[in-house]
């Protein structure tokens, strides 16, 4: 026999399913989160599509790539590419808040761009080491390179709807440490491909940590860029990006900066907004 007590619970258990199925959390997004706990450390995972694209004298390359949720827009979702740092590769898009050099953060990123409208495409660096942009010897010869061959691919197989309705004239780059570097990359070796780029813990293309030469003329094409560094950075010092930075806004070239006092090399909490509102403002 139903008492009021079990119609109390037959209510809250109803109102429970109805917030779980209409939550934005569950029905508006590819990624999910969970809090960091006593035992579990925090963790944010996102769906993602797999494909791999030839890369030359080498063979084939992974690429993993995920769309937002919903109806794209008349051109196709925004794209943006995530490049990988040095031995860290993107095989998947779950992170962990333990992760060594902020890598919760930057899975972080990809949920923010997922949840807001931008498709995200991570092409796999050689080996899934590091990108050649900065190699001694290949820097200066890169359109030999596998990664030219790979990452040119890449933006073919966007044009050509290989990862779905992504719009090819709103392409985005992103990446930290070697993907940062990778990031200027895009400026210097494929013009007029890219709307804007954000290099974190990085610098000029060819630039390598402490070893690092900014040429006197940057592309006049040069994409926006912004910069996020943490000011004790180690490996990639901070007055490395500042050569790069001034570069720029000499030439008048549109740039930003956000620079974290006590970050180092890694990802922040920052990077997620920072990343986003830097593509926002340029459609």
């Amino acid at each position: 026999m139903f008492t009021a007590r079990h119609t109390r619970l037959g209510l809250l258990a109803s109102l429970l399913f109805s917030c779980l199925i209409h939550s934005p959390a569950w029905a508006d997004s590819r990624c999910s989160e969970r809090a960091k706990t006593l035992l579990l450390p925090a963790k944010v995972s996102c769906t993602y599509q797999s494909t791999w694209l030839d890369s030359g004298i080498v063979g084939k390359r992974k690429v993993i790539y995920q769309t937002p949720l919903g109806t794209p827009p008349a051109g196709g979702w925004p794209v943006v590419l995530m490049y990988q740092g040095s031995f860290f590769p993107l095989n998947d898009f779950t992170y962990y808040s333990n992760m060594p050099f902020g890598g919760y953060y930057e899975g972080k990123v990809i949920q923010t761009l997922l949840n807001n409208g931008y498709a995200v495409v991570a092409p796999s660096a050689p080996a899934d080491l590091f990108w050649q942009t900065n190699i001694p010897g290949l820097a200066q010869a890169y359109e030999a390179t596998t990664d030219y061959d790979f990452l040119g691919n890449v933006l073919s197989a966007i044009a050509s709807g290989h990862f779905g309705p992504l719009n090819s004239q709103r392409k985005y780059a992103t990446g930290i440490s070697s993907g940062g570097y990778n990031s200027s990359r895009m400026a210097v070796s494929f013009p007029g491909q890219f709307r804007a780029l954000v290099v974190q813990s990085g610098s000029y293309a060819t630039c390598s940590g402490p070893l690092c030469v900014v040429p006197e003329q940057l592309p006049a094409d040069h994409p926006p860029t912004y910069f996020l560094h943490g000011f004790v950075d180690a490996v990639v010092p901070w007055w490395s990006m500042d050569l790069y930075y001034d570069r720029l806004l000499h030439q008048g070239i549109e740039t930003g900066r956000y620079t974290e006092p006590l970050g180092r090399h890694e990802w922040f909490a920052a990077s997620p907004g920072k990343v986003l509102a830097w593509f926002n403002s340029h459609p």
